[in-house]
């Protein structure tokens, strides 16, 4: 299932069904689940783990060293689930020691053509990242987030579960969960209530979070002032629970 023409170091571990192409380099230290397939022209380095039926399309690097200057060659890891699809010339670097020596993917997620995944970024599953988007070192996104093509996002910004980001937003604060923003900066636009329909979520689900989002952006209410509203006022539910989290763990303070 290795072309010959590929080139994987002795060390690296490949389940027997990975399918490699040629003029592909698997470095040391890497390590790739079982019905893996890697086009030609794909450099892997390590230590990087991939985990089972993931698609690495011709290409992309994937754990190279990351662009902080600060990197001096510690050693760091890249760490990657299932179900994931890297398309043409996708980046995506390892950690470094200033976080958690961790750059992490999670489960079938979309990475579409030239995205670049830096230093530290930890990504949830099923998420769908539209090409030429950049992400910086330590985003955190979670489930089922989408960035449409051409994003930008700054470092340490979180970008919250069921949120989606639009054709060319430049993120430069958090996005709380649920919510839809676009633009340079990028400004919140109500609640991604398509997209939650299409994930099962009822209507009444979508109804509490529309409130739930007035409290935030329509009554010119300080951010504690309105999370003291939520929890009050409110039906409370996981959904809602999952909104004020991530308004809760804001570092960089929420897009208004």
């Amino acid at each position: 299932m290795i072309d010959a023409l590929a080139i994987v170091d002795p060390s690296a571990q490949l389940a027997d069904d990975v399918v490699v192409g040629p003029w592909t380099i698997i470095g040391p230290d890497v390590v790739i689940g079982e019905g893996t397939v890697i086009a030609s022209h794909v450099v892997l380095k390590g230590p990087t783990t991939i985990g089972k039926n993931n698609k690495i399309f011709q290409f992309c690097t994937i754990g190279e060293d990351c662009q902080d200057k600060k990197f001096k060659g510690e050693a760091t890891r890249l760490e990657i689930g299932d179900g994931n699809v890297f398309r043409e010339a996708c980046t995506v670097h390892r950690g470094t020691t200033q976080d958690n020596s961790l750059t992490k993917i999670g489960n079938h997620n979309l990475f579409m053509v030239n995205v670049h995944v830096a230093h530290d970024v930890i990504v949830g599953d099923n998420c769908i990242l539209a090409n030429d988007t950049n992400i910086a070192g330590h985003v955190h996104i979670g489930d089922t987030a989408i960035l449409g093509g051409s994003s930008q996002v700054h470092q340490f910004v979180q970008i919250g579960s069921h949120s989606m980001c639009g054709t060319g937003s430049i993120v430069l604060k958090d996005v709380p969960a649920y919510i839809m923003a676009n633009g340079n900066s990028a400004k919140p636009h109500g609640i991604n209530s398509e997209g939650l329909k299409r994930r099962g979520f009822s209507a009444n689900d979508i109804s509490v979070l529309r409130n739930a989002y007035k409290f935030v952006y329509r009554k010119g209410l300080t951010l504690n002032d309105a999370l003291l509203e939520l929890n009050t006022l409110l039906p409370q539910s996981k959904s809602v629970e999952l909104f004020i989290e991530s308004l809760k763990q804001s570092t960089r303070g929420i897009i208004r």
